[in-house]
């Protein structure tokens, strides 16, 4: 990829600068997610003006192996762009792989704390080791009575009609 990188503009050259592996090092995932949606864009870019560049040549030529030859340079891009959105994939993968197995293990570390993730932790954990969370909450209000009753004569009446037949 290095001795096709004269082919791109200052602005381009910079972006694939970024690439490099030393300089992902440095990156969190939010950055690399940037540096990756540009790389992919530019190589949208490139590999679309190849196309539509060798799609013009294909009816003076009338094949597209014929017409490819004409467009090297545009060719050359689009893959100089590829493979830098490989290199940006592997490291974000890696990188997100990484912040998984934190989390995973900062949870199952506070979960045999007996912390639980809920809004309302308990002082005193169940057997399992993980505190009950939070108590359902019962309403009686004078719309939930209503609702509650309903729905139990509706019950009723569904029974009774079963039982008769």
């Amino acid at each position: 990829m290095e001795t096709l990188t004269g082919i791109l503009k200052d602005d381009e050259l910079d972006l694939i600068r970024e690439v490099e592996a030393e300089r992902m090092e440095s990156l969190d995932e939010d950055e690399l997610l940037a540096l990756h949606k540009r790389v992919r864009r530019a190589r949208k870019k490139h590999t679309k003006n190849y196309r539509r560049l060798a799609a013009a040549g294909v009816a003076e030529e009338g094949a597209r192996g014929a017409a490819r030859p004409r467009h090297g340079k545009a060719a050359q891009r689009a893959e100089i762009f590829e493979e830098a959105l490989s290199r940006v994939s592997n490291r974000l993968a890696a990188v997100a792989q990484e912040t998984y197995e934190n989390l995973k293990a900062e949870r199952l570390e506070r979960a045999g704390a007996g912390k639980s993730s809920g809004p309302e932790g308990s002082a005193v954990p169940a057997a399992g080791g993980v505190g009950p969370g939070r108590a359902a909450e019962h309403h009686t209000s004078p719309g939930t009575k209503k609702v509650r009753a309903s729905s139990q004569a509706a019950n009723t009446q569904r029974q009774a009609k079963r039982d008769s037949k």
